[in-house]
């Protein structure tokens, strides 16, 4: 049994879509943020970083040595499973080069912005600007590469499930109506997907379950 521990941030529900599309058989088990329960004894022994989300994979043998960070985990269950990862150098090579834009730019430039803006204690005018800019030239970037692709690296890939959420809560956040048109298009055709809708669905009823 694979377990999953997360929550509902962007980088949380990047492997609940990915077990989703994969149709793994997994347990889901919550780690509240917001109360400090990635601080926790139990959770610091499955991820030292305290951070979601994590992944143990006892389903083979009673092999369980944890998996974090998001892009880890999406390739790990990619190379598992022989799906949504290419299997050419020169396709395999895009599909990374998406996914790790994604670690270093999309996720960390719009997770400080809204940081900065919306839960900071004291609002910082210049770093809010700093990584307003910086958010929307890689929603630009992102708009640009989609003008001419249905997906982030040919086919759909864990480049799209890895940009997903952060695309979505930039495009809530930092864009105006009609601004970077291929990127709706594109969030739109991956949030319509059954798989993405469905994990995004037992997500957010887990959450609710708690209270």
């Amino acid at each position: 049994m694979i377990e999953l521990y997360t929550w509902t941030t962007p980088n949380g529900e990047k492997p609940v879509i990915m077990l989703e599309e994969c149709k793994l058989s997994y347990e889901m088990h919550l780690v509240d943020i917001g109360n400090g329960e990635q601080h926790s004894d139990r959770f610091k022994a499955i991820n030292a970083n305290e951070k979601i989300p994590a992944l143990v994979d006892r389903s083979m043998g009673g092999y369980s040595q944890p998996v974090f960070e998001s892009g880890a985990i999406l390739i790990y269950l990619a190379e598992l499973t022989g799906k949504f990862l290419p299997q050419s150098t020169r396709h395999r090579s895009q599909c990374f080069s998406w996914v790790f834009f994604q670690v270093g730019h999309t996720g960390p430039m719009i997770g400080q912005y809204h940081h900065f803006n919306s839960a900071a204690p004291e609002k910082i005018d210049y770093a809010i600007e700093r990584y307003r800019k910086e958010s929307r030239r890689v929603l630009g970037v992102l708009d640009g590469h989609l003008a001419n692709n249905a997906y982030l690296a040919g086919d759909y890939t864990i480049a799209d499930m890895m940009h997903y959420s952060w695309a979505r809560i930039g495009l809530k956040e930092l864009a105006e109506d009609g601004e970077f048109p291929s990127l709706r298009r594109w969030a739109e055709t991956i949030g319509a997907r059954p798989a993405v809708r469905l994990g995004l669905e037992k997500l957010q009823t887990a959450k609710d379950a708690r209270g």
